[in-house]
């Protein structure tokens, strides 16, 4: 775990949650830093997406604590972004590019409520922001996957969060548009901590400045690479990475049984 005199952007200690009984997630300590790009794996039911809905606020933790910018996390809401996985709008639906990033104006405002001319700067600041703004005026229902995506992280950062949390982002999006997409990601982290969760790996491992690995347990690791060693702790089982390059190669983890299985 890092260690700071600031405070931390996210500061969960001892935390357990369950789901009818059923522990998810079991004494997590956990830190992240500013300007963090974290990326959380393990595998499914794992408790990726219950950390993020705590981290969120969607959640409360059965026991310990958790803090985002040093207050519970619906009092910081305001200060975090936030991309489900299912970014899918109904295509039957007719909403502009510009209506769908409005729509994030109204996060915590209590209802509907009419836009203001300083909403609609931030959804024009927040477009070009996310590299969308020729897509202002285009019908959601005709973006492919990878313009789609780029319309809801400008949802995301309409409100000009602190934390960006991501929950597999790039699911419906093409090997090309998914290396894009992390490349904008790591500009945009010299503004904004990103945490996103991901399956996709080796787009991941080039971006990153740590992984949080999750399967009921937390391991934390403050590298900018993805090892075996990381993957055989939150998968619980040997793990081989495959990558292909000028020189394809592999990294084995060691066969060996997992006492804490």
């Amino acid at each position: 775990m890092k260690s700071s005199t600031t405070t931390p952007v996210i500061d969960i200690q001892n935390l357990s949650f369950a789901y009818h009984h059923s522990l998810v997630l079991e004494n997590v300590n956990l830190q992240i830093q500013e300007r963090d790009f974290a990326a959380v794996i393990g595998p499914n039911g794992g408790g990726k997406t219950t950390l993020v809905k705590l981290i969120l606020g969607l959640l409360t933790p059965d026991q310990g604590k958790i803090r985002v910018f040093g207050r519970p996390p619906r009092e910081a809401s305001p200060d975090i972004g936030y991309t489900p996985q299912d970014t899918e709008i109904n295509s039957s639906v007719p909403m502009s590019t510009e209506q769908a990033v409005l729509m994030g104006c109204m996060r915590g405002g209590g209802g509907w409520r009419r836009f203001s001319a300083s909403d609609r700067e931030m959804v024009r600041e927040a477009l070009t922001q996310a590299g969308a703004e020729k897509l202002a005026t285009k019908q959601v229902a005709e973006l492919s996957g990878g313009q789609r995506q780029r319309v809801m992280l400008a949802r995301a950062l309409v409100t000009r969060p602190r934390l960006l949390v991501l929950d597999e982002p790039t699911a419906n999006v093409d090997s090309q548009g998914q290396s894009e997409f992390f490349d904008f990601l790591q500009k945009l982290n010299d503004q904004v901590t990103i945490m996103v969760v991901s399956h996709d790996l080796m787009v991941l491992s080039s971006h990153i400045k740590s992984v949080v690995c999750v399967s009921k347990q937390v391991h934390f690791h403050d590298r900018p690479e993805i090892t075996s060693e990381m993957l055989s702790a939150a998968y619980h089982c040997p793990v081989e990475l495959v990558t292909h390059g000028p020189v394809p190669h592999r990294v084995l983890a060691a066969h060996e049984p997992d006492d804490n299985a």
